[in-house]
């Protein structure tokens, strides 16, 4: 295991890290949503992978499981009311991003979510609070939007995906190993597009893939996530009946639930590269190695800012009680 992320306080900075950058973003959007009405599109930052609407939304919906997870972790209670505070706005962000995608990935997500969870009356508690709260502020254009959903046959953007998603297989079907990283080339889009010579992006984590990799990269690439989510599972049956590593079974079960939203919404982007699923695949990877070799047993039982030298460490001298002192202060 690398030296760099081996303990429980590595583990637990990294998730802090990767759920708290993007949950930056939501909060920031999810004020936005809430203050106009849902009236506007959500976007986020340019240049990144998360710039279009529909990227964005699809990688908050994924952050709030790993925000419930730091939930869970937290002792303080006004850290635990401002992570649910967060969740909210993550939410409404997404909503606010007006993606039929995002809306797909939350209710598969949010079933998940409840079955996953150790605390369930709470969770189906939290998942009605943020839908009755979301819903009612959007404007007709998104429910509009939404509903399109089941008229694909009539929406110029399903039938762009459907266009990018037959050239693409037809790229697997003729090329072992794919067209390569940039499979979007005119002459194959003119060779397979049957009458359409349209270039698109495949707007499908599988898609892409299979442009890019053929099918065999394509069974790497579902066998990773396959290996991941059973891997998340080993967490939590295997750390649920061991009181110091309760922690890594929260963990794999809120993995499992943000893993089923982005293989789920992943099927209408392009995100087979986005590096926050690849950063779950790492985090279950330590914590699976970390319950394994029973790492509580030899680690120090102390506060992570003391570990990390945020919090100067308590002396034997201060833990004296007063009255044992009290004479030499005479």
């Amino acid at each position: 295991m690398p030296s760099c992320c081996h303990t429980k306080h590595h583990i637990m900075a990294f998730v802090w890290v990767t759920a708290g950058s993007l949950a930056i973003i939501g909060a920031k959007g999810g004020l936005f949503t809430i203050m106009s009405g849902g009236a506007h599109h959500v976007f986020g930052p340019s240049g990144s992978f998360i710039e279009e609407n529909n990227a964005l939304g699809l990688a908050l919906i994924v952050t709030i499981p790993l925000l419930y997870f730091l939930h869970l972790q937290a002792t303080k209670q006004n850290v635990k009311q401002g992570l649910l505070l967060v969740i909210l706005l993550c939410a409404a962000s997404a909503f606010g991003s007006q993606s039929r995608g995002a809306l797909l990935a939350f209710a598969a997500m949010g079933a998940m979510f409840w079955w996953r969870s150790r605390k369930k009356v709470q969770t189906a508690i939290l998942i009605t609070f943020v839908i009755l709260v979301i819903l009612p502020i959007m404007p007709e254009a998104w429910w509009e939007r939404m509903y399109s959903i089941g008229s694909y046959q009539e929406d110029v953007s399903a039938q762009g995906r459907l266009h990018a998603w037959r050239v693409a297989w037809e790229v697997g079907k003729h090329y072992f190993f794919g067209a390569g990283m940039k499979y979007t080339h005119q002459f194959l889009f003119s060779l397979y597009g049957q009458g359409n010579h349209t270039v698109l992006a495949a707007h499908s984590i599988y898609f892409q893939i299979l442009g890019n990799h053929g099918f065999i990269g394509l069974f790497i690439y579902l066998g990773m996530w396959i290996v991941t989510y059973r891997n998340a599972g080993w967490l939590r049956k295997n750390a649920a009946a061991i009181p110091e590593a309760r922690w890594a079974a929260d963990l794999g079960a809120m993995i499992q639930v943000a893993l089923v939203g982005f293989l789920v919404g992943g099927v209408f982007l392009s995100l087979a590269y986005f590096d926050l699923p690849y950063n779950m695949m790492i985090i279950v990877v330590l914590a699976k190695k970390w319950v394994e070799n029973r790492a509580w047993e030899s680690e120090p039982d102390i506060p992570f800012l003391e570990y990390a030298g945020l919090r100067r460490r308590k002396s034997v001298s201060d833990e004296v009680a007063p009255e044992h002192t009290a004479h030499l202060r005479k």
